[in-house]
């Protein structure tokens, strides 16, 4: 089975991205606003078993934080994707580190550039068009971390949570 590692932002984050994700990213109904802190990866019974003491383990030895979003941004010219550009902070570029280390497989397919998708698969002139309308409009979106999830997908491939682990506790 297919399993991801991810933190949801807050639902007013979530609020504003879906606005966006509900016109122009095809995967909205498949999973609700997030920041990847690790890819989709393959699992049995045994090394889920493993995996879920090894989060537990992290998310107790990781203090909550906050992020912000000041800006979109993109991965042009690599693909059409827009996304809400979430500041690298130290913290969480060590959760996300973590997650890469040690029990973990390093699976990373392209540097970690911490964001929230909010388009995605768009045509050129489609792209350019809303890319430029929210740079004008502008970002500044704060929230607290403090807690990830660990996802598995679905028959249908959509993400559902698997088990939440708080940061700073057991």
């Amino acid at each position: 089975m297919k399993y991801g590692i991810a933190i949801f932002p807050s639902k007013s984050i979530q609020d504003q991205a879906n606005a966006l994700r509900k016109r122009y990213d095809p995967r909205y109904s498949l999973i609700p606003p997030h920041l990847t802190l690790k890819e989709s990866f393959e699992a049995d019974e045994e090394i889920l078993s493993e995996t879920v003491e090894e989060l537990r383990k992290i998310a107790k030895e990781t203090e909550p934080f906050h992020i912000q979003i000041n800006k979109v941004s993109t991965f042009e010219p690599v693909t059409n994707t827009i996304y809400f550009k979430v500041e690298p902070i130290q913290q969480l570029n060590d959760l996300h580190s973590k997650l890469h280390e040690g029990k973990f497989d390093d699976n990373q397919t392209h540097p970690f550039v911490p964001h929230i998708t909010i388009a995605q698969d768009l045509e050129h002139d489609e792209f350019s068009d809303i890319l430029g309308r929210l740079q004008m409009e502008g970002f500044h979106l704060e929230d607290y971390v403090d807690r990830f999830q660990l996802l598995y997908q679905l028959d249908n491939e959509s993400w559902t949570v698997y088990q939440t682990f708080v940061l700073g506790r057991d």
